[in-house]
């Protein structure tokens, strides 16, 4: 049950994360790619604002027969006109600041093909060389059907391992592209999502194993409080079950001897009454304890003298400790006092002090001492005995724990006195703990404040 509880929570945990994870992300993709977009966009209207400028006209270099490259033909300005075009023409760094304002921007490759109304080459112009062949490949990747008769028209596409933007300027007799190179530019949106893929996967493997521990550090108290119930109702089942089996039987003797007297059958009704009142104990100290555990239930804290509480304790316990031939020793430091509830604390006391007599070896003593302790009050309750073992140490507190079940039942206990009493200083914020040596004696201390 548990592990199918922590295995629900993973999924709920990884899945919200995937889904912000992919928000986030898509997001910063989002944005990259419309900032890429639109810095490309700018850079290409700039250089096809150049080719269109007298400053570029004059520039420009000019062939044998005066006209623009090198002629009008396809592949006549591959060659010498790549070659004479200033180092501004086409990505120059003249183009950056305290440059030519005239000069286009800087472009590790950019060119311009110029055509007929049928889509036919007329002229190119490159700073670097580049085969005729190539000049068609990139008018075939235009897409002609899209251009207007006024309107620019953009696009992409890849050529040669290379990434290519383009815009196409209508004129009057043709067309004028103008391609530059953002391989760079898409490098960077590819890298960007192979970046997300490797973060995004690394940090879920890292939330997975920091989920699953948190997961069980979050189920550890469920599953602790699932157990403590579930033994809690084994034991009170088991407590009540040998009661109820004593009453049964003694009632079936009743039954099978109904002529004779009530005197001559009085031994049987003793024991019925002695187990229902073991029985009325044992619900009373439950519905207590279920009390302290609400919330809801609310006390009335004050001021209090704590010393007069450990004496009106001790005192009326003095001649049942006496006739058990125990002796009793206390020293309790005058007018201490705590905030908290009299009449609980007084219960506390009595339920160690009881404890400790109940437990103390034959012939064995009972020590009670209250005194202040920097800002405290601190209650000690020892006596000797057979002590407790290190390992219930830890434990004697829990509902119904005895470490000695026989010996407990023997005293009349049922292991419900501790968890009271530390359920009454928890309510406190107090602190209540054992210490002991085995074969010497245990003593139990209370802090309140």
């Amino acid at each position: 049950m548990f592990k199918k509880l922590r295995n629900r929570f993973l999924i709920v945990n990884l899945v919200s994360i995937s889904i912000m994870m992919l928000v986030a992300f898509a997001t910063i993709y989002t944005i990259t790619y419309q900032n890429v977009q639109r810095e490309t966009s700018m850079e290409l209207y700039k250089v096809s604002d150049f080719y269109h400028s007298p400053y570029n006209s004059s520039k420009m270099p000019r062939g044998e027969d005066g006209g623009m490259g090198a002629g009008s033909g396809t592949g006549s300005s591959t060659g010498s006109g790549s070659e004479s075009l200033p180092s501004n023409a086409m990505g120059g760094d003249n183009g950056g600041p305290g440059g030519d304002p005239n000069s286009p921007p800087a472009r590790s490759v950019s060119f311009m093909i110029k055509t007929d109304d049928q889509w036919k080459i007329t002229d190119t112009h490159s700073r670097f060389d580049m085969e005729d062949t190539f000049y068609t490949e990139a008018l075939q990747k235009v897409d002609q059907n899209k251009v207007g008769d006024s309107e620019r028209q953009t696009g992409q596409f890849a050529l040669d391992g290379t990434d290519w933007a383009y815009v196409v300027d209508p004129s009057g007799d043709g067309h004028m592209i103008v391609f530059i190179d953002v391989t760079a530019q898409q490098g960077i949106l590819t890298n960007l999502i192979y970046t997300f893929a490797i973060v995004g996967l690394v940090m879920l493997i890292v939330i997975y194993f920091l989920s699953r521990y948190f997961a069980n550090r979050s189920i550890a108290p469920v599953r602790e409080a699932f157990e403590k119930q579930k033994q809690f109702i084994g034991d009170a089942s088991h407590e009540l079950k040998t009661p109820l089996a004593i009453i049964n039987t003694n009632a079936d003797v009743l039954l099978a001897n109904q002529e004779d007297t009530i005197a001559n059958q009085a031994k049987w009704l003793h024991y019925i009454k002695s187990e229902t009142e073991r029985m009325t104990g044992l619900t009373n100290d439950l519905l207590y304890l279920t009390q302290m555990d609400d919330s809801r239930s609310t006390m009335i804290h004050a001021k209090f003298n704590m010393s007069d509480a450990v004496e009106s304790i001790i005192l009326p316990m003095e001649a049942v400790i006496f006739e058990k031939n125990i002796s009793l020793d206390y020293n309790i430091e005058p007018n201490l006092t705590v905030h908290g509830n009299s009449e609980q604390i007084k219960q506390v006391i009595l339920i160690l002090l009881d404890n400790a007599v109940k437990y103390s070896g034959p012939k064995g003593s009972v020590n009670v001492t209250l005194q202040k302790q920097n800002n405290d009050v601190m209650l000690a309750v020892s006596n000797t005995g057979e002590g407790i073992a290190p390992e219930h140490l830890d434990r004697i507190f829990d509902r119904f724990y005895r470490t000695d079940s026989s010996r407990a039942r023997k005293h009349g206990g049922h292991g419900l006195g501790l968890a009271i009493a530390r359920s009454i200083v928890d309510q406190h914020k107090g602190e209540v703990y054992a210490r002991s040596v085995v074969g010497e004696g245990a003593t139990f201390y209370v802090r309140l404040s």
